[in-house]
């Protein structure tokens, strides 16, 4: 089946974060906050509105097909094989990294390693653990990112270092960390004594050429030290479902975590979000893969553009996630001064790149749209530099 990712929905006057942000400014393009502008699946679709018309909505109890659809998915996408007992569920990955947080801290404050530019709700949750941020900053290498290892190995030495949280793939470089850098990594932490967190809720929007490896499938030796939190939202659009998971191998850290999320009252979740995740990873694997060609070939298409009307812009190659990691320092302007230009004179919301610690000029584009949307978002933003 072949869908229309052309396709204008307007999300606008639906209570939608994303657009409804700037009302009653209904000029503004939104290409900031990480959710796609395609409609979801029709088989998701059609499986809500199914539920729905059951007309009762009381507490929900997980079946065993929900495990068996998240197994399945990463037996058939990953070839890693996972347990049915490993699995927790809860209401977001947000909500699943500061439950690991606080049960990897032991909920004492201590050093959290990350790499930045990074996810900046990662900031938050460290804080919001009583944690504080141990960076290790990447380094820029042509249009992409590399990890400064030398860097890392002295942060994860530090004696109060007890945890990294690691983005993979990584937001906002779109970058994919091979298997060699993850083995590199969780080597290093645990010399250490450092367990590690992998945020790996983009790990279904891969780009056309590049593959993903789940930092649990890169060695047995390592899934010990280890909690992988990820969900199906960003990948099928459902993240107001409120559906994610973890999983954890070593049974001691299992019911640490399962503690922690009991006790941040993250551990009921909704019949709609359980149901969706089952569709998504058991039917609709033919729309993600044709999704993931529509934003390649719109990321083409900014590519193109930059050079024309841009060429001092860059942008990152991106590997995965649907999010453009733009260097547009040849502008003069920082981080949050592009996004206020941006929005007050081109009438475009982007995110800018001081709120994911980069204050020099960087600016994060989502391409999840409609070609035609993100076209009429690039003339603006030439327009107005042209002024």
């Amino acid at each position: 089946m072949n869908y229309n990712f052309d396709k204008h929905t307007d999300r606008r006057r639906s209570d939608c974060w994303k657009w409804d942000i700037d009302d009653p400014r209904a000029d503004v393009i939104p290409l900031w906050v990480v959710d796609m502008d395609f409609e979801a699946a029709p088989k998701i679709v059609e499986s809500l509105r199914q539920r729905v018309e059951h007309a009762v909505f009381g507490y929900t109890k997980v079946p065993n097909s929900f495990y068996e659809a998240i197994q399945g998915w990463y037996s058939r996408r990953y070839g890693w094989s996972v347990q049915k007992d490993w699995i927790l569920y809860t209401t977001g990955v947000v909500p699943a990294v500061s439950a690991s947080i606080m049960a990897l801290s032991g909920g004492e404050p201590c050093g959290v390693l990350c790499q930045t530019p990074a996810y900046n709700h990662f900031f938050s949750s460290i804080r919001n653990c009583r944690c504080h941020l141990v960076e290790n900053r990447l380094v820029a290498n042509g249009d992409t990112y590399d990890i400064d290892f030398d860097d890392f190995e002295r942060k994860a030495a530090l004696p109060d270092t007890k945890v990294f949280l690691l983005c993979s793939p990584h937001n906002p470089t779109g970058r994919i960390w091979t298997v060699e850098e993850l083995r590199r990594m969780a080597a290093i932490c645990r010399c250490h004594g450092v367990k590690i967190i992998a945020d790996e809720i983009h790990s279904g929007i891969i780009m056309p050429g590049h593959s993903f490896t789940p930092f649990g499938a890169i060695g047995e030796e390592f899934q010990d030290d280890a909690v992988v939190t990820a969900s199906c939202s960003k990948s099928f659009n459902i993240a107001g479902l409120q559906i994610s998971y973890l999983i954890v191998k070593e049974p001691r850290l299992r019911t640490a975590v399962n503690r922690q999320v009991n006790v941040n009252e993250v551990c009921d979740v909704n019949p709609f979000g359980v149901i969706a995740l089952q569709v998504a990873f058991n039917e609709c694997e033919d729309w993600l893969d044709q999704m993931c060609q529509y934003v390649w070939a719109n990321y083409q298409f900014l590519v193109d553009f930059l050079a024309a009307h841009f060429p001092g812009w860059k942008a990152s190659r991106l590997m995965a996630t649907y999010l453009a990691w733009v260097d547009c320092r040849a502008s003069g302007l920082s981080s949050k001064e592009l996004g206020h230009k941006l929005l007050d004179e081109a009438a475009v919301r982007v995110a800018s790149g001081d709120i994911y610690g980069e204050p020099s000029g960087f600016i994060r584009i989502n391409l999840a749209c409609p070609r035609q949307r993100l076209e009429e978002a690039l003339s603006r933003i030439a327009k107005t530099f042209a002024k």
